[in-house]
């Protein structure tokens, strides 16, 4: 535990926890400060000023970094017939109907994306409180209940990121990897700061934006000045 600590204490050096940085300073001293011996995840935290306790102060979608996500994506496919053939042609790891249905309610869940054509939300449903929690339920909003399913598998494959504010008005997503250069992940970040302020909902009242803050999956959190983010 004292070289944990220790570990951690030096990642801090340097940064004064009071300051809001330039989103480009900030994007260096992640990358600078990042020290486990796996390729760390580049994280974004944004506190909104909204409350999603209220239906018309929700924010949620999905945004195609232009970088990709570094992360290699496991896409699971609710679809029979042709729309199975569809999706495994375009890359699902997993494809299936009620077997797909049985593995999950046996408690498997081996992927970190689900899609499904419209046909098979009745299926779906049935597993809300297993998907739902874990963010996993199929969605029109965001592209995972569709009819096309090579599309929708292509974009959960190639970089594309969900997104949903929780209780406290955060939201927080990978937006890459330490192994990106600098410019790829202000890219990714601007891709991404970009989505969410463009699913400002009407009943955001005041600042929308009020904090935003990027770290490494092992590293401290940098305060980020919010204009240079956006």
């Amino acid at each position: 535990m004292a070289k944990i600590a220790k570990k951690v204490a030096k990642a801090r050096e340097g940064i004064d926890r009071n300051k809001l940085y330039g989103l480009e300073d900030a994007v260096k001293m992640v990358k600078a400060r990042a020290s486990a011996k796996f390729d760390e995840t580049v994280e974004i935290a944004m506190n909104l000023g909204v409350d999603p306790r209220h239906a018309d102060q929700m924010v949620r979608g999905v945004v195609n970094l232009p970088n990709g996500t570094g992360k290699t994506v496991r896409v699971a496919v609710f679809a029979r017939g042709a729309k199975a053939d569809e999706a495994k042609a375009a890359g699902a790891d997993i494809v299936g109907a009620e077997d797909l249905l049985e593995v999950i309610q046996g408690g498997k869940i081996d992927f970190d994306r689900c899609i499904a054509t419209p046909d098979m939300m009745p299926l779906v449903g049935r597993l809300g409180k297993v998907l739902g929690p874990r963010n996993l339920m199929p969605n029109p909003k965001v592209g995972t209940v569709t009819m096309d399913v090579k599309g929708a598998v292509g974009a959960a494959k190639g970089g594309a990121v969900e997104y949903r504010v929780e209780k406290a008005g955060i939201i927080h997503a990978g937006i890459g990897k330490v192994s990106f250069s600098e410019e790829a992940l202000l890219q990714n970040i601007k891709a991404f700061t970009d989505a969410v302020v463009k699913s400002k909902p009407a009943g955001a009242k005041g600042t929308y934006v009020k904090k935003v803050a990027v770290s490494s999956t092992m590293g401290p959190g940098v305060h980020v000045e919010p204009g240079t983010a956006l």
